[in-house]
């Protein structure tokens, strides 16, 4: 499978979605930026298109291409996000934050009227897990926050889960909030709400990847086309 093409051409199709005016939620990774990619082909015909950027790294490509970038009050309203995934179930949850970027993301998705997911079709799923858990985290005492990621994990049916610390060439990673990312090795999540609520309620977790009934639609690209689940 040629992921690349995947990629692009989910992205590709949810800019179909996109209208004149619209405020969108730009998403982090590879496969959000060939979506940004897109946006910045409709700006170059002078489409208003204003943009909430979920990273650094996606603010500079979409100022690069001429986005307006705002920075949202109460009264914004977001009316699409767009944002790639590690892996998607049936149901339409999602594992995101292979990036590191899971709680701007999670907080864009959350306030936006429709939220569309794009990937090639590798990472559709039967089940969640393969793809390690992010669990992200304030740095403050963290290995006490780890202790008690462990024994959560434990208590929902992950008694061996290895923990990473995630790093970077150089060091420990840090997200654009200067929090810290925690991958869980777990294999395979049958309950992900219970499990996203287990972890969610320990003081110290900022936020989980698991997204959990967020997904109005998920798009599929690979060589020869897409797919959509949803609506």
């Amino acid at each position: 499978m040629d992921r690349e093409a995947g990629k692009r051409r989910a992205a590709e199709e949810a800019a179909k979605y996109v209208e004149r005016g619209m405020t969108l939620g730009l998403g982090t990774g590879s496969t959000a930026k060939y979506f940004v990619e897109a946006l910045g082909r409709r700006i170059a015909e002078d489409w208003p298109l204003k943009g909430v950027p979920t990273s650094e790294e996606t603010r500079r490509q979409a100022e690069s291409l001429g986005v307006e970038i705002i920075t949202p009050d109460e009264t914004t309203v977001i009316d699409l996000a767009v944002d790639g995934t590690d892996e998607a179930d049936p149901q339409m949850n999602l594992i995101k934050g292979g990036g590191g970027a899971l709680l701007r993301e999670k907080i864009v998705a959350s306030a936006a009227q429709r939220f569309i997911v794009i990937a090639d079709k590798s990472k559709r799923v039967a089940h969640l897990g393969a793809f390690p858990l992010p669990v992200e985290v304030d740095p403050f005492s963290y290995g006490l926050t780890v202790r008690h990621v462990r024994s959560a994990l434990s208590h929902n049916g992950f008694d061996s889960a290895a923990i990473t610390l995630r790093s970077r060439p150089g060091g420990v990673f840090k997200s654009d909030g200067g929090n810290l990312i925690l991958d869980c090795a777990l294999g395979r999540i049958m309950d992900p709400a219970a499990l996203h609520a287990a972890l969610i309620a320990i003081p110290g977790v900022v936020e989980t990847g698991l997204f959990c009934d967020m997904a109005d639609m998920v798009i599929y690209g690979d060589e020869s086309g897409v797919s959509a689940e949803g609506d």
